[in-house]
């Protein structure tokens, strides 16, 4: 692998983007309530039901409709805009879970009418991770900037999420019910009234809107990030459910909380590291190593023989998650064919949760048949064999205006070109002064995005 250059910008140079403060503010504002609404969910519709098996049935309801409907949420954002396609899911999944939360308070609701709306607020959560993403890919004046942008946004978001339930417990689970619908709701208005997210504007022909084809010859990049995204997801899911595992047969059931506080400050502080190195190779080609590394660090936490070790491991393992998940961001950003790049980084972003979710579910399978070690090394093998998918030639760029922009400083624009470096040059100068206007041209150029247990 390439030796690394330090980039010199720093963070700081991110936030001074034009209208970058203002619209990441928004939209980790309106991600908080992806971080509070699981628990809340769970917790009031326990108390409503009675029962923590409908609550977890209804629960895992939520997150299966919300992941199957994903790829068509962020298509809605493809073809119709951020400022038209977001307004509308967020308010929508708010109204049903207020509904909800006023049922749950309710004497006698029917719980085929929880399940309704519980299904309701799955199908319309709004993309704002996704969007996020498209917008940084959209902002940044190169692919320096975009991996320090994309390294910034997913730290945050870990600290988000990692905050979510505590807050759940501070308010108490309807009121964060309440609080979820609230904060996705303004959060996601205050984002689209940013001059930014009119660089995602709607398709010039919205009933002709570019379709992502994962199967096809174009689709092939984002189709080799989805799997490394998958692999991903289901190793971290195992290895969060084995490590509960080793401090409840350790007789130190409290020791999880600090591992995986170590594992998430590891993967913050590798993450913030990652994002200042400018590398040589290109993200798609970058994650053959970062899955290999993955595997090789979760294989060794096989060998480790005291929970003190099984710690260090785990955390040396939390180093490789905000670098990983970043850089199936990037690889999904750079490859996405034009039009396509908020579906693009929402078939990334499913692909981290079904992960997790098969993992979770082999884990648990798996926790009581086999020794832990072999159970870690069967966590290590899901990025292994990853690998063998992710292995190849990086497929075409997306167009975008970063690519023209590479292909101008190698030679002198062809017959043509010109045009679009001028519409490029229009766009810059509409989000430097800005204009609420977007250019054709920037229609979709950037990722999209989430976290490793079914965040957006």
């Amino acid at each position: 692998m390439s030796t690394p250059d330090v980039a010199a910008p720093s963070y700081a140079a991110v936030l001074r983007l034009p209208h970058a403060r203002r619209t990441f503010a928004a939209a980790m504002f309106g991600r908080l309530g992806y971080g509070v609404v699981s628990l809340s969910l769970v917790l009031s519709l326990t108390a409503a039901t009675g029962s923590l098996a409908t609550a977890g049935l209804l629960g895992t309801g939520f997150a299966a409709v919300s992941v199957v409907l994903a790829p068509a949420r962020a298509g809605l954002v493809d073809r119709w805009g951020a400022r038209r396609a977001l307004p509308a899911l967020a308010l929508t999944f708010a109204t049903a879970l207020f509904a909800l939360a006023g049922c749950t308070q309710a004497a006698g609701t029917p719980r085929w009418l929880l399940a309704a709306l519980v299904a309701a607020s799955g199908a319309s959560c709004p993309p704002i991770g996704p969007t996020m993403r498209a917008l940084w890919s959209a902002m940044t004046p190169d692919e320096a900037m975009l991996q320090r942008a994309f390294s910034l946004d997913g730290v945050a978001e870990e600290l988000i999420f990692l905050g979510g339930p505590l807050l759940v417990v501070a308010v108490h689970p309807v009121p964060g019910l309440l609080l979820s619908g609230l904060a996705i709701a303004l959060g996601t208005l205050a984002m689209v009234a940013s001059p930014a997210a009119a660089l995602i504007a709607p398709a010039a022909n919205a009933e002709k809107a570019p379709p992502l084809r994962l199967l096809s010859a174009e689709g092939a990049g984002v189709r080799r990030a989805s799997v490394a995204a998958f692999g991903i997801g289901m190793c971290l899911a195992a290895v969060e459910l084995f490590v509960i595992a080793a401090a409840g047969r350790a007789h130190a059931p409290s020791a999880t909380g600090w591992i995986l506080a170590g594992q998430s400050a590891g993967s913050a502080v590798a993450g913030l590291l990652y994002g200042r190195i400018r590398w040589r190779l290109g993200a798609a080609a970058r994650l053959p190593y970062l899955l290999l590394a993955l595997s090789a660090l979760v294989a060794v936490t096989a060998a480790a023989p005291s929970l003190l070790l099984l710690g260090l491991c785990v955390g040396a393992v939390g180093c490789l998650i905000a670098p990983a998940l970043s850089t199936v961001y990037l690889a999904a950003d750079a490859q996405a064919p034009t039009g396509t790049a908020t579906r693009a980084a929402t078939w990334a972003n499913c692909a981290i949760n079904a992960g997790s979710s098969a993992g979770g579910g082999l884990a648990a399978l798996l926790v009581d048949r086999a020794s832990l070690p072999l159970c870690f090394l069967l966590a290590a093998a899901a990025p292994a064999l990853a690998t063998l998918a992710v292995r190849g030639r990086p497929g075409p760029g997306s167009g975008s205006r970063r690519a023209v922009r590479r292909a101008l400083v190698v030679s002198e624009p062809p017959a043509g070109v010109a045009q679009t470096v001028d519409a490029v040059g229009e766009v810059d100068a509409a989000l430097a002064s800005g204009a609420g206007g977007a250019s054709p041209a920037c229609g979709v150029d950037p990722d999209a995005p989430l976290r490793r247990d079914g965040k957006k």
